[in-house]
């Protein structure tokens, strides 16, 4: 069986992470959409894997949370009929370290109350004491934090007002975003301190995903065409930023900064969290006794 060489995994792995499409990475790298895309299932596992391993008993200080939109084959509007669960809008939900900037956890799903639910039980699970944490005003979040963390959290929302788009041409509302006039801070649980409700880093957390994966580019084609393989993007490209990736600030990367680690990784020690592959059997010779 053929076997892509160490090299060339990490060749593609780093194209993949600096926002190349699988099709860059195949003609890039010389090899076929079939084996990017494969590499990308394989590396995007074992990444899962490692950061549910390595990511636990977090002591943290300050979270902050917030849902980045993308979509999957095709747009909500636009769904065929009969895939209604595999394509349309998809939402990543993130929660940041806000002094070490280690992406503590996230979730793919729906904008809604259930996806909410997963998404605070899992960073209730990694943390080990009490936070203060920010959210935007979605609503979702006041029964999930309070079903997550109960009474032990200091919690409050931020919420951001936009004004109208008076003045402003068709195109400026559809390329740029709308001008916030104010926010309003609101404590509900616990007492976190007014200076630190903020959402600012984890909103800067958007645009380097959007920067490091092709397919969060907003109008191309390269969007998503299977759940399943944006899960695995999103997982490559988050154990890349907290492990191997050096922060301008910090001059380390996160999960050293959050005492994870003790050495800089590098891209090669991703692609060696691939398990390797046991020899596939071809055709159905048996060998002959006597």
């Amino acid at each position: 069986m053929n076997r892509l060489p160490l090299h060339k995994k990490v060749q593609i792995i780093t194209l993949l992470v600096e926002g190349n499409s699988l099709r860059s990475c195949s003609r890039i790298a010389d090899v076929s959409i079939n084996t990017v895309t494969k590499l990308l299932v394989d590396v995007g596992i074992a990444c899962q894997k490692f950061h549910d391993e390595k990511v636990v008993g977090i002591t943290s200080q300050k979270i902050q949370c917030d849902e980045i939109w993308s979509f999957v084959y095709s747009k909500e509007k636009n769904v065929p009929d009969g895939m209604e669960d595999q394509a349309g809008d998809v939402w990543t939900w993130t929660a940041l370290d806000a002094d070490t900037k280690l992406m503590v956890a996230w979730n793919v799903g729906s904008r809604d109350a259930e996806t909410a639910n997963e998404f605070m039980y899992d960073v209730a699970s990694r943390l080990n004491n009490r936070v203060q944490l920010t959210t935007d005003g979605h609503k979702p979040y006041l029964q999930a934090v309070s079903d997550a963390f109960g009474t032990q959290i200091d919690f409050a929302q931020l919420i951001k007002l936009y004004g109208g788009s008076e003045g402003t041409t068709s195109t400026e509302r559809k390329y740029s975003p709308a001008e916030c006039t104010g926010c309003k801070k609101t404590i509900v649980t616990g007492e976190p301190d007014a200076k630190y409700i903020s959402t600012s880093y984890v909103e800067r957390s958007n645009l380097t995903m959007r920067m490091g994966m092709r397919r969060f580019t907003r109008l191309t084609n390269a969007f998503s065409k299977k759940i399943e393989n944006h899960c695995h993007a999103i997982a490559l490209h988050f154990v890349y930023y907290n492990f191997v990736r050096i922060h301008k600030t910090l001059r380390v990367p996160p999960a050293m900064a959050a005492k994870l680690i003790k050495r800089l990784m590098t891209i090669e020690d991703i692609a060696r969290l691939i398990p390797d592959e046991a020899p596939k059997k071809r055709g159905n010779y048996k060998k002959k006794e006597g």
